[in-house]
């Protein structure tokens, strides 16, 4: 491990000083163990440290955000009345999808914990373009860019987003400082947190692109926050991989459990 001064885009994005910033080789073992490139950011709350492994991919480089634009998605929804709350039903549209839980009427805070597509696709289309252009802009959101169809920009490589940006969004959310009612942001973080156990809290969001002829790579997030003894902590994971079979969904929890747990949570003892 080493320090590494005078990052000084990175600390104005999140609040740190170029003298918290750890940038940890270690944990690339997590990912070439199970054949994935990818980076890794962690920032506690409490201190500003900030424990980041592949420094250049986090701040550097964008990705579609996939299915972390849930968060958005909801946000947007129940700030336009889109979504009433998190109890409000979609009904199936009858088309059997393989994702066996999403061919069913879904409710919001069911269809984000199943990642449900085709429910967040109907919230967008009726939300309408120009409507979601203006919080996309009003956000500041990646590249803010709709150049494809509204029910899919943000899985086609439309807009892109950097782990560094998603970091500032989980953590904006998390002290309701993102421009919509804090009821909406309350409701947001509930359907988030995934796991409540005495010794942690764990709330994040995940996101995939399955492999495509185009871009010939999987693209894998997830991104959060851990909190024990009421301390947040701000994650990112981003990974991928060019192979057809890889199992992103399990693989990307793996690592995320790997890494925390080699930086000590879930113990209760941070």
């Amino acid at each position: 491990m080493r320090f590494l001064p005078g990052l000084v885009l990175l600390c104005v994005l999140i609040g740190c000083s170029p003298n918290n910033v750890d940038i940890d080789n270690s944990l690339g073992k997590y990912f070439k163990e199970n054949g994935a490139e990818g980076c890794f950011a962690l920032l506690n709350n409490s201190t500003g440290n900030f424990t980041v492994y592949n420094l250049e991919r986090y701040r550097d480089s964008a990705f579609l955000p996939a299915s972390t634009f849930k968060i958005v998605n909801s946000l947007i929804g129940l700030q336009t009345g889109v979504i009433n709350n998190d109890s409000m039903v979609i009904k199936w549209d009858g088309i059997t999808r393989p994702v066996a839980g999403w061919n069913k009427d879904l409710s919001m805070y069911q269809a984000f914990r199943l990642s449900a597509v085709p429910y967040y696709q109907e919230v967008a289309r009726r939300i309408g373009k120009d409507t979601m252009q203006h919080w996309l802009d009003s956000l500041s959101y990646g590249s803010k860019k709709i150049t494809t169809r509204i029910d899919t920009f943000w899985l086609d490589h439309s807009l892109k987003i950097t782990p560094d940006e998603e970091m500032g969004l989980v953590k904006r959310l998390y002290f309701n400082q993102l421009p919509f009612h804090q009821r909406n942001q309350e409701i947001v973080k509930t359907a988030m947190l995934m796991e409540d156990k005495p010794e942690y809290k764990l709330s994040y969001k995940t996101g995939w692109a399955p492999w495509d002829s185009i871009h010939k790579k999987q693209i894998g997030w997830i991104v959060g926050w851990i909190e024990e003894n009421r301390h947040p902590y701000f994650f990112v994971l981003n990974l991928e991989s060019a192979d057809k079979t890889f199992d992103m969904t399990g693989v990307r929890m793996k690592i995320l459990k790997d890494i925390l747990t080699d930086l000590g949570f879930m113990k209760g003892n941070k």
